[in-house]
């Protein structure tokens, strides 16, 4: 016999054998094939950004969307030498909005900026004896 109950917010289903046995008769919605934003990515086959890419996370929609977004177009539209150059009061404005928020925008520790930053660096002492000593095996083999 199967069954259903709910457990906080999830619904849990139980169901038998013979419950799979049976086709399902479950209808599939299409998808609309006119649909601007369905198959793409951030940039829309226009060349405007796609807002509602999953991509972005959310950053669009959150409480510094719109400082969000002036940045962000401002960056990708940008046609300075150093691309984006003209936006530094843009990401001032998103970065200042952010920090009002820390819950949902947190902030990099400088401990763990710093650990990342070794990271590379340990990596790069890990390998340099093994080439090194590599090499020497080889010199020695000739």
């Amino acid at each position: 016999m199967s069954y259903c109950r709910q457990e906080g917010k999830d619904r849990i289903i139980f169901v038998t054998k013979e419950d799979h046995e049976t086709p399902s008769n479950a209808e599939l919605v299409a998808d609309d094939p006119n649909d601007p934003y369905e198959e793409h990515g951030l940039i829309l086959p226009n060349g405007n950004i796609n807002w509602n890419c999953p991509c972005l996370g959310g950053m669009a929609s959150g409480p510094c969307g719109e400082q969000f977004k002036s940045a962000f177009s401002c960056f990708h539209y940008s046609t300075e030498e150093i691309k984006g150059s003209d936006c530094v009061d843009q990401f001032r404005a998103m970065q200042e909005c952010m920090q009002k928020y820390p819950d949902l925008y947190p902030q990099e520790d400088e401990d763990e900026e710093e650990e990342r930053e070794k990271e590379p660096a340990e990596q790069v002492e890990e390998t340099a004896p093994t080439e090194a000593t590599a090499t020497k095996e080889e010199e020695g083999s000739s």
